[in-house]
């Protein structure tokens, strides 16, 4: 990326949870990790997204507070849980695409 694209429009926080189970107890691991939206793509820890291939991005709040960030894409559907409001993010996708 160079010039305008590099620049991180919107930052999305969310969290990745990982259980281990031992012999005799179970524990969890939780990692903060953020979703950046730049003028080109969309990139999370483990994948980039150009906006091309971005079909569509959706939120299924929960009681709790927590809630479920959809990206659709043309690799699939890829989740991710987040526990803050992703209107402003959503919106300036839907600016950009």
């Amino acid at each position: 990326m160079s010039g305008q694209d590099s620049l991180v429009l919107s930052t999305l926080t969310y969290i990745v949870v990982e259980r281990k189970v031992h012999w005799y107890d179970q524990r969890s691991h939780q990692s903060i990790h953020s979703i950046d939206l730049f003028n080109n793509m969309l990139t999370t820890t483990k994948d980039s997204f150009q906006l091309e291939h971005i079909h569509d991005i959706s939120y299924r709040p929960f009681t709790n507070g927590n809630g479920l960030f959809y990206l659709h894409t043309n690799q699939g559907v890829f989740t991710y849980t987040i526990n803050a409001d992703p209107t402003e993010f959503i919106d300036i996708y839907r600016n950009i695409k």
